[in-house]
């Protein structure tokens, strides 16, 4: 057997597992989405509301009209950009309601699309857009000559467009057009022209090593994770869920806007997260929940907003993971403003939330596996997959015992796109690794918990955004006064965790000042990289082959740092 199919069957055999079927009842995106927009009860009723707070803006749209405008944009893909089944979209945009109709339009195709954070470096972009061999990029008027002048070094980039509210995909262009002149598209894009295994998103995760990995999420992935998500919060018609978390990132495409609309419910999309609205929001818009990272809840916190004003009997909590939560931080949300966090776990390789803490505890249970352990509890696996912590041969481990989180099962993705060395390390034993550590123990009931403990590899989650600490490394050590360096990680209880710098001087008896390591990193790297600390040393802890010991220097120095555990980082603005 050669590589190749050795690879593919790891995978393969990671995205199945016993009693973890489907049970899906489409064929294609298209039948899917079809079958909303033409289900009688859902015609009329609200999709999607588009807020901007710095623009006093809000609009909405009915599943009818969502639908209308989103099948006329496939069909000027097709037709202006030639996009068909099997080529890849890259999005460089923020949160808009455009944003959520060219990735619907995207899959109607059956186009893959491949989001990209705006803030992320030139460098970044053009690796992403060169690795995913894009064959159109959509971006906001803002970068549109940033990416023009990546072109010329993107033989696949046929195509850079910039968008805006008067743009060419403007939705209000179409919007108010009948339903009934909608049928002649819908006839080139009738079931079957895709297909669910193909490829919907290919999200750049940051790796611990080497450059960032393109995690290929199938259609079949995106519905697969919405009913398991559905399914254990109790989501459906009544259900209008509101979006605060970036849709370049998985949480905010699956949780808050393929979830609601796999149940049949509704969304709220925010330009941005507010502290100073996100209330008022919940209360006009009778929201009935979100999804958060533990950053978010410490802003709230921090706010500590009085709630006598708003009517919020529809809300049920918040869903919050994509980071380290505080037992500290869950404690004093939920006593504060009375309502639960549904915390969970996930990451892109398994679509988004592979478990969370079950919703049918009491209170009292509720509050046990929130924070009578050394962590919160991540709650118990979803249908659709499995979990099970394993030792380095890949056997389970008992009871309370540390080893690696491993999952398999239909929300599995399809592996790293053009990147078999990797999916040979993460596909393993019938399972994918997450790298990450954790343990289980069991309920009365024999249900075992999951918990987080730590990572086996080296990412930095800050704000649950992926970091990889190598980038700031390269940075770092390019500072002439700089002999060694390395980024490390260190708790904050507002971003879950902050990024402190390592230095060991070229000349002990003159070092850089802490104000021009920063300074040096402030042109080069986006805030959320920047080191906010400095740390010097002389020492450093290598392994037998000569690698640095990122974790044990991590926690050599995590007394040293644990005075900044409580204090907020501001960046510029």
């Amino acid at each position: 057997m050669n590589l190749l199919t050795d690879v593919h069957d790891r995978i393969e055999q990671a995205r199945e597992a016993p009693g973890c079927a489907s049970e899906l009842h489409w064929t294609s995106f298209v039948e899917f989405f079809r079958s909303r927009l033409y289900d009688p009860r859902l015609v009329t009723r609200n999709f999607l509301t588009y807020c901007d707070d710095d623009r006093n803006l809000r609009r909405t749209y009915s599943y009818a009209e969502f639908g209308t405008i989103v099948e006329r944009m496939a069909e000027m893909f097709h037709a202006k950009f030639g996009l068909t089944r099997g080529d890849r979209i890259a999005t460089v945009l923020f949160n808009h309601d455009l944003t959520a109709l060219i990735y619907f339009a995207a899959w109607t195709l059956g186009v893959a699309v491949v989001p990209i954070n705006v803030e992320e470096t030139p460098e970044k972009k053009r690796y992403i857009l060169e690795h995913s061999e894009a064959s159109v990029a959509l971006c906001w008027q803002d970068v549109y000559e940033e990416l023009k002048a990546l072109q010329s070094m993107l033989p696949a980039l046929r195509e850079v467009v910039a968008l805006g509210d008067g743009g060419i995909l403007d939705g209000k262009e179409t919007r108010g057009k009948s339903r009934k002149n909608s049928h002649a598209v819908g006839a080139r894009f009738a079931p079957g022209t895709s297909r669910l295994d193909d490829p919907a998103l290919i999200i750049y995760t940051s790796g611990t090593t080497g450059p960032p990995k393109g995690v290929i999420l199938t259609v079949a992935n995106l519905l697969i994770d919405a009913d398991a998500i559905a399914d254990r919060h109790g989501f459906g018609l009544t259900d209008r869920l509101m979006c605060v978390l970036p849709v370049h990132h998985v949480n905010g495409i699956v949780v808050t806007l393929m979830t609601p609309f796999y149940c049949k419910g509704s969304v709220v999309l925010n330009r941005k997260f507010k502290t100073g609205s996100f209330w008022r929001r919940l209360h006009e818009e009778q929201v009935t929940s979100v999804s958060v990272v533990p950053t978010l809840l410490e802003f709230l916190l921090d706010a500590d907003e009085d709630l006598a004003a708003y009517r919020l009997d529809r809300f049920g909590g918040v869903i919050c993971g994509a980071g380290p939560l505080l037992k500290d931080t869950a404690l004093r949300f939920e006593e504060r403003f009375g309502f639960p966090i549904r915390h969970g776990y996930g990451l892109s390789e398994t679509t988004c939330y592979s478990c969370f803490l079950p919703n049918d505890l009491t209170g009292e249970e509720h509050r046990h596996w929130l924070t009578d352990f050394d962590f919160p509890s991540i709650g118990t696996t979803l249908r659709h997959n499995e979990m099970a912590i394993l030792d380095e041969s890949g056997k389970a481990v008992a009871e309370q015992a540390r080893g690696e989180i491993c999952i398999r099962g239909r929300t599995v993705c399809a592996g790293y796109f053009k990147r078999d060395d990797a999916n040979e390390v993460a596909f393993q034993w019938g399972w994918f690794r997450s790298g990450d550590e954790g343990f289980y123990i069991a309920d009365d009931r024999g249900r075992p918990f999951f918990f987080i403990s730590g990572r086996l590899k080296e990412l930095i989650v800050r704000g649950g955004v992926n970091i990889s600490p190598l980038e700031i490394d390269d940075v770092l050590k390019g500072h002439p006064a700089v002999q060694f360096a390395m980024a490390l990680p260190f708790e904050n209880r507002y971003y879950g965790e902050e990024i402190a710098a390592y230095i060991v001087p070229k000349d002990p008896a003159s070092p850089p000042t802490e104000a021009d390591i920063l300074s040096h990193c402030r042109g080069r790297l986006p805030f959320a990289k920047q080191p906010k600390v400095l740390v010097m040393g002389t020492e450093v802890p290598y392994t037998s082959t000569g690698k640095p010991k990122r974790l044990e220097l991590k926690s050599r120095l995590a007394g040293t740092l644990a005075q900044y555990r409580d204090r907020q980082f501001k960046g510029p603005g």
